[in-house]
């Protein structure tokens, strides 16, 4: 199964990917987010060091109980970012794959003046409810992320239940991925987020872990966000984001079994190196076509 980005495809299986979390936000809510620029590709530089394929840049805050801000500001916030991205692999190694950097945004008009200024990825939060962000990656020739979701990010949604959380992702990507396919998107440039915590209780989000393996029919790449969940939490009763890496770790093994192909996260060196330990065991490795 081949993934296509922008200038580099990846073959899978092969070991996952881990993509480390940047938020350039002020009231991130696990605590870790940075509202310098300088302190952004810091980060950035230690998720990379610490073995991240995948940088993940997001200049919104998806806490519900914050408003959003002006898509301006957003935008200003990501370019910025984006003109110091070269700084992070030019002048490495020549055999060093060059990291991807993967565009954490939702609203068209943000992802309109920022994707054909770089990233390899758009991790649109949204679920895609028109063809708006997926013919802007087509234009662009950047992968799309489409996660599930009901309404709108920033909007507390504790009040959806589902008769059978798999059946209703099974039906909403099968919509997505014709959605997207329609507006010009490759379908090998295509990946899958299940939205663990977006829309969901606990009782969905484990079972998602438990038959995560149903989404394979789709033959598409998966995306765990598994990092310091609030089902997490819950499980755990740590209700300190910081606290439950612990778990995470737990459900990166778990999504190794289910078949998951990239995992975000907070703590990159703990993710990277479980990844790299059950990929030692089953004797696994990356394949990268460049």
């Amino acid at each position: 199964m081949k993934l296509k980005f922008r200038e580099v495809s990846y073959e899978f299986p092969a070991r996952p990917l881990v993509m480390g979390i940047v938020n350039l936000v002020a009231d991130s809510f696990s605590g870790d987010g940075v509202t310098e620029i300088d302190a952004a590709v810091g980060r950035a530089q230690q998720h990379l060091a610490e073995g991240a394929e995948i940088i993940d840049i997001g200049a919104e805050s998806a806490r519900t109980n914050r408003g959003p801000i002006p898509e301006e500001e957003e935008a200003a916030q990501l370019l910025r970012f984006i003109e110091r991205w070269p700084e992070l692999y030019e002048g490495g190694a020549a055999d060093t794959a060059r990291p991807l950097l993967s565009i954490n945004a939702w609203r068209p008009d943000v992802i309109r003046a920022v994707l054909p200024r770089g990233g390899d990825l758009l991790n649109d939060i949204g679920g895609l409810p028109t063809d708006e962000n997926a013919r802007i990656c087509a234009d662009t020739g950047a992968a799309l992320l489409i996660m599930h979701t009901v309404g709108q990010p920033k909007v507390v949604h504790t009040h959806v239940a589902y008769d059978n959380i798999m059946a209703r992702l099974e039906e909403f990507f099968a919509a997505k991925i014709s959605l997207a396919e329609r507006a010009g998107v490759s379908r090998d440039a295509i990946v899958l987020d299940p939205g663990i915590d977006f829309a969901k209780q606990r009782a969905d989000n484990l079972r998602i872990y438990r038959e995560l393996n149903r989404l394979h029919r789709f033959a598409r790449p998966i995306l765990l966000p598994v990092s310091r969940k609030t089902v997490i939490g819950e499980v755990l009763d740590l209700p300190n984001p910081v606290d439950r890496d612990a778990g995470t770790v737990a459900c990166i093994v778990q999504g190794i079994l289910g078949g998951a192909h990239i995992f975000r996260v907070h703590n990159v060196r703990a993710a990277v190196q479980t990844v790299r330990t059950i990929a030692a065991v089953e004797g696994a490795a990356v394949n990268a076509d460049r």
